[in-house]
């Protein structure tokens, strides 16, 4: 299931479901435009979107500097420029024991959802052909990882062998579940998303139904 070289113009946001009626939708904020917030709602292309004006159920209450106020979902929270997209309008489907999360297709058949590394926002990519947990290090730095004083390793790209590292990821959370010390590595290369390898998704079972990924935590 590796993502195509177009990943970042055909992949859904899919995120975690709570019911078929309340997808989760995603917002970030690409930059500003003098008085106008430039938006991308659900991995789409940037919109500029002025005060009072709404766009694909987002609104903007008011901007300053690189910040926005913005109402989604029935939310209201502040968004910055460069921080990873926020999840509004749908959540995760787990267990009463938050044991179990329940994923959504996109239109490109891809897994794709808001969660957490260390306690820090990121997005997510199923990918069961990456044996680590793998990003890049702009997400790395954006998160605080100390990244460089992991193991250095060669990493075989689509531009040749490049120096990667290799580091142990204190938490993950997708959803209500939290897997603990997850081997990884970090790459140079340009990534818009987190692989959700193996080394993350052998702790639970999964199963896949048409358009839904159940993940069962075994361990």
């Amino acid at each position: 299931m590796k993502p195509q070289p177009q990943w970042l113009v055909t992949l859904a946001i899919a995120g975690l479901l709570l019911s078929p009626e309340l997808p989760a939708q995603t917002v970030s904020l690409a930059g500003m435009l003098g008085g106008k917030a430039l938006v991308i709602v659900d991995g789409g292309a940037p919109k500029s979107v002025a005060v009072g004006e709404t766009y694909k159920g987002v609104k903007i209450d008011s901007t300053e500097g690189d910040s926005a106020q913005v109402e989604a979902g029935g939310k209201r929270f502040t968004l910055h420029v460069g921080d990873a997209p926020a999840s509004v309008g749908g959540g995760a489907a787990s267990g009463s024991d938050g044991g179990r999360v329940v994923l959504s297709a996109g239109s490109g058949g891809h897994f794709v959802s808001t969660g957490q590394i260390n306690g820090k926002t990121v997005q997510f990519v199923v990918d069961t052909g990456a044996s680590l947990v793998t990003l890049s290090t702009a997400d790395a730095q954006r998160i605080g990882l100390d990244y460089q004083s992991g193991q250095p390793v060669r990493l075989s790209t689509a531009n040749g062998v490049a120096l990667g590292w290799r580091v142990k990821l204190a938490q993950i959370r997708l959803g209500d579940v939290v897997v603990y010390d997850i081997d990884s590595v970090v790459s140079p290369g340009f990534m818009p998303f987190v692989l959700l390898g193996n080394s993350f998704l052998t702790h639970f079972q999964m199963n896949r139904n048409n358009d839904q990924m159940t993940l069962d935590k075994r361990f």
